[in-house]
């Protein structure tokens, strides 16, 4: 059951990507031929909107076919009114980055969701105390509760971390314990840990663990539209980092994940409950848009990089650019996913 869950998620997402296209090229004034979920052979479809909407054999994928664009053939155009072609570079734009809008749109809905619905978030309660470590030093205890930094007030563990981050010299830390209010100082030490890319990085730290113990978010509605839209940043900006760091081989290729390890994490999401589903549901959808506006021709970011370089000289770049291009993008783009299933099947083997 989980899996079928992962699945119809992974299709919810696919779904909402394209019909972001799909919105702007109506709005546009694009006739919008095929609206497909799947790729391959047609299993089912129906007419609506003066639309063939298609159910296809392969339902990890999805796509959009607009009157005169044509992803395998560039070459292939229309100059109609309600084509693809016949709209300005800047419309042309306005319809491809629709798409990844559509996925950050989902994901912020997503987090809305969660913030809505009181999501769990890690206490700053100490676990376990380095020897020899300033929290050592100053008196720290397993089970203190940290309430409060340089007078700052202190509600979960990522908050605490980062003022300790930022603090300039000694601090002052109010801790609870047995119900009792005590003042610490005691002075951060650079110390070298791992990030979350499993990079080595010095960090100021004052050498404790956490309990583990968590706590539920009572949020409004205005902390929830907040919570969203910083929840939404930070998960772009994670996924931004860790393309740039494949990119530049900071993170190893072995760490590139396909479409069974995205539905097995999924899949597991499911089982915790729905709001780590919805937390993990919101990631991808941030992963899928940043993903497709990469600069890669078979996707949205390469289409986008054409209509630039329209706009800009003034002019279409030429068949023999288009096509090579166009070559090159679907053999990075297939390259990059046959990596990624490889990778996947060699961690299921163990």
């Amino acid at each position: 059951m989980s899996w079928f869950i992962a699945f119809l998620v992974l299709s919810a997402l696919i779904f909402f990507h394209e019909l972001g296209h799909y919105a702007a090229a109506r709005l546009m004034g694009v006739y919008v031929e095929v609206f497909s979920i799947g790729f391959g052979r047609k299993v089912a479809s129906f007419r609506w909107l003066d639309t063939e909407w298609r159910f296809a054999m392969i339902p990890l994928g999805g796509y959009v076919k607009m009157k005169g664009q044509e992803d395998l053939d560039p070459t292939q155009t229309s100059n109609d009114a309600d084509s693809y072609n016949s709209k300005t570079p800047l419309q042309r734009i306005f319809i491809l980055l629709a798409g990844p809008g559509a996925n950050f749109l989902l994901a912020f809905l997503l987090y809305l969701a969660i913030g809505l619905g009181g999501p769990q978030t890690l206490s700053p309660v100490v676990g376990d105390v380095v020897k020899e470590s300033p929290a050592a030093i100053a008196g720290l205890q397993k089970n203190d509760r940290i309430v409060a930094i340089n007078a700052v007030p202190i509600a979960t563990w990522e908050s605490m971390a980062e003022q300790i981050k930022n603090a300039k010299g000694t601090i002052d830390v109010t801790i609870e314990r047995d119900n009792y209010l005590m003042h610490l100082e005691m002075t951060p030490k650079i110390t070298e840990t791992e990030n979350r890319f499993r990079e080595k990085v010095r960090r100021k730290m004052i050498g404790i663990g956490s309990a583990g113990v968590t706590h539920t978010l009572d949020l409004g509605i205005f902390e929830s539209f907040e919570y969203a839209a910083d929840e939404t940043y930070k998960a772009s900006l994670l996924i931004f980092k860790g393309v740039q760091k494949l990119i530049t081989g900071d993170i190893p290729a072995k760490e590139l994940g396909g479409v069974v390890s995205i539905v097995q994490i999924t899949s597991d999401a499911s089982k915790v409950g729905w709001m780590a589903l919805l937390f993990f549901s919101a990631l991808i959808s941030v992963n899928l848009g940043i993903l497709n506006l990469l600069p890669i021709p078979a996707l949205d970011g390469g289409h986008i990089m054409f209509n630039l370089y329209e706009m800009i000289t003034r002019r279409v770049p030429s068949e023999a650019v288009l096509i090579n291009l166009t070559i090159a993008g679907w053999v990075l783009l297939l390259g990059l996913m046959s990596l990624g299933l490889y990778n996947d099947i060699n961690r299921l083997m163990g």
